[in-house]
């Protein structure tokens, strides 16, 4: 495990149950999307690609055959396997791995499913590349994460906060950023679809624990963030913005032997 993983690692391990239990998380048109996308495919196995709360294979799993929910955190894991168990989800396994070297043999999945995670990898391409190879020729995936800002500006105050609030945090990609790195690793875009997510504050901090230092720093930011930044972040008084989420529907099209 490199030291960025062993990072999100410990980041995120004390903080799984407040994962699996947050409605930012729980909800959204992303999640509607994978639900449909899954009804289609009934004898499906799925990748759930840095699971965290387990919400992506939740909503895919009464549809499949099977899904394995995949994630750094040895501590997250076991929440989304106790909270399958209570959902009564018996074809949902877990399975700890880093999304750079996956344990599974190349073409073991029909579907990917990576939803909010991949600003965490330390090598996005790697991770991307591992997703094409375990999944079939032909396979469907869905990457789901933040999406920077094209103004500079307001890159690199959303990267900051963000850097502030959770140290595990790598990088918010912008969509030249994504679209690049997903062709790269075989990853054929389908279509994209996009929505803006809400954060409120003071739930978004308590969620990662975040120092009273760290917190007082991303507000002195906020407050001193241009009229642009402002606007397209839409900062609220008590802190609140939102950010732009991406949701990319691929079909693997990686090389074959």
């Amino acid at each position: 495990m490199t030291s960025q993983n062993e990072a999100a690692a410990r980041q995120f391990g004390p903080q799984a149950q407040a994962y699996v239990a947050s409605s930012v998380h729980s909800v959204g048109p992303d999640l509607e999307r994978l639900e449909a996308i899954a009804r289609d495919m009934p004898g499906a196995r799925v990748l759930d690609l840095g699971c965290g709360g387990g919400h992506a294979a939740y909503r895919i799993a009464p549809h499949v055959c099977d899904v394995v929910a995949c994630d750094l955190s040895a501590e997250m894991l076991a929440a989304v396997a106790a909270e399958a168990a209570r959902r009564g989800l018996t074809n949902i396994t877990v399975e700890q791995a880093a999304a750079e070297r996956l344990p599974f043999p190349d073409d073991a999945f029909d579907f990917v499913a990576c939803r909010l995670t991949a600003h965490h990898w330390g090598d996005l391409d790697a991770g991307l590349r591992e997703a094409c190879r375990v999944l079939r020729a032909g396979g469907k995936a869905v990457v789901i994460d933040v999406v920077a800002p094209g103004l500079p500006v307001a890159d690199t105050h959303l990267q900051a906060i963000e850097l502030l609030r959770d140290t595990s945090h790598v990088r918010d990609y912008r969509m030249d950023e994504w679209m690049g790195a997903l062709e790269r690793a075989g990853l054929h875009i389908l279509g994209v679809a996009k929505h803006w997510l809400p954060m409120e504050f003071a739930s978004w901090v308590a969620r990662m624990k975040t120092p009273e230092a760290n917190v007082a720093a991303i507000r002195a930011l906020q407050s001193g963030a241009t009229a642009a930044v402002r606007g397209i972040l839409d900062i609220a008084e008590d802190g609140s913005f939102r950010i732009e989420v991406a949701m990319f529907e691929l079909e693997a099209r990686r090389a074959q032997a």
